[in-house]
């Protein structure tokens, strides 16, 4: 079994005491066996790393990414959400397995480079001609080295049926509802270690049947994984619910099943005061996903409200095609200045910003037990960060550092006790490769 022993940094453990010391970490195989303050014991068959100067958090958790568009990025530049949607659907209706492969393995790669060991991905796109698209971006996760969370999509309501997909990339609700709990017999794996964990993810009100959203509700319980959807991500939404069901894009979720401490919605902007109290109440989350937010001129969540209510809050990176950087340590940053800009310099601390980026997110995922902290037992998902730079060095707080500087380098990565990411340099796959692939792929898809 392999031992990794990181010595003098400082280290934000995120226990239940929020302990933080200038120590060491211990890991042996894929799980941490110590964590303290001073040096560590001697240990004759361990790698030690030098971590002076440096800052060790939990990997960070992403709960809600689109890894497919990272190769239809930098287009609708100016657009709002239904315009953005309305100009990209096309071209996303000829993706393929290759194409998400290709996607799948920068974006995730991009993610690994900025802190990121557990991705939840929401892919909701299936072209019939596609491919084995979700078992695609399973292999892509596999090769890059991260815990995945694949949110198996879908979408019944195209164009024909006054929703804005194309026709060719929905599905009629059986062939969806066979198709996810597939998914879930073949990939789905519930032990506390696992690195591949299933989610059912209807897409949107906009794009699901009513029908589509309850039934899948059903499976997902019956078969105890999580669910997940877009909501209240734009003012457009909520006037569609309005005159579509009479009622907001919350009540509808709701009186199909959708709230409780199993779901999680993405973005989750405009909610009034009495649906983040029920948000509370019901233990449901959101993905905040501030870049895309700001993006496409949505609006910004209102973060301290909602956990202040009870909700946990994890933060997302979005699709690649509305958050181009992909980075996930940059939304923290982001989630911190936003909350602050509407509520003030105390909306939101640096360390509640770090909550977010992975105690709140592995409560999301239903992986508090497993990740989102540094404890004796936990899984060894670790990122320590190099703060011995120019945009950090004289900044004495170290997590201060990492929220309000520029993201610092990696000198280590680990995801399941494995190095992902050393000296600032990816070690799973070559970078100039990625970009080469993405770049052709990108423009054969838009040709």
């Amino acid at each position: 079994m392999s031992r990794i022993v990181v010595e003098g940094a400082y280290v934000a453990t995120l226990d239940p005491a929020r302990r933080e010391f200038t120590g060491h970490v211990v890991v042996e195989g894929n799980r941490i066996v110590a964590a303290g303050p001073g040096s560590a014991p001697a240990y004759d068959d361990a790698r030690v790393v030098d971590g002076r100067g440096c800052l060790v958090t939990p990997g960070f958790v992403n709960t809600h990414q689109h890894l497919y568009q990272w190769v239809t990025r930098g287009l609708a530049a100016d657009s709002t959400l239904f315009e953005w949607l309305t100009t990209l659907y096309p071209v996303w209706a000829r993706i393929s397995e290759e194409t998400v492969y290709v996607a799948a393995r920068a974006a995730l790669a991009q993610l690994a480079r900025t802190g990121c060991t557990t991705v939840a991905d929401h892919h909701y796109v299936f072209p019939r001609d596609g491919g084995d698209l979700l078992a695609a971006e399973i292999a892509a996760a596999s090769e890059i080295g991260l815990r995945f969370h694949p949110a198996r999509g879908s979408m019944d309501r195209g164009q024909k049926d006054g929703g804005l997909p194309p026709d060719s990339v929905v599905e009629n609700r059986d062939e969806i509802l066979i198709a996810t709990e597939a998914a879930i017999d073949r990939w789905h794996d519930p032990a506390p270690d696992s690195m591949l964990q299933i989610v059912v993810a209807p897409c949107s009100p906009f794009s699901v049947s009513g029908e589509l959203m309850r039934e899948s509700a059903e499976l997902a319980r019956r078969r105890g994984v999580r669910m997940h959807t877009h909501l209240a991500e734009t003012t457009d939404e909520t006037d569609w619910c309005r005159e579509t069901f009479n009622c907001t894009p919350l009540e509808y979720a709701d009186r199909l099943g959708w709230t409780g401490p199993d779901v999680w919605f993405a973005h989750g902007i405009h909610f009034d005061d009495a649906e983040i109290k029920h948000l509370g109440s019901t233990g449901t989350g959101v993905a905040h996903c501030p870049s895309s937010n700001a993006r496409l001129g949505a609006g910004i969540a209102r973060t301290a409200d909602l956990r202040a209510a009870g909700s946990p809050v994890g933060l997302g990176v979005d699709g690649a095609a509305s958050n181009e950087s992909g980075s996930l340590v940059e939304e923290l940053r982001h989630a911190l200045l936003f909350a602050r800009a509407r509520g003030g310099p105390q909306a939101l601390t640096v360390r509640a910003a770090l909550e977010m980026a992975t105690l709140d997110g592995a409560r999301i995922l239903g992986r508090s037990d497993d990740i989102g902290s540094i404890e004796p037992g936990k899984q060894a998902d670790l990122a320590v960060w190099n703060l011995n730079t120019l945009p950090h060095a004289g900044i004495p707080d170290p997590i201060a550092a990492l929220a309000l500087s520029t993201p610092p380098p990696l000198a280590l990565l680990l995801a399941n006790g494995r190095p992902v990411v050393e000296h600032d340099v990816l070690q799973t796959a070559d970078e100039v490769t990625l970009a080469t692939q993405v770049a052709r792929t990108q423009a054969a898809l838009l040709a």
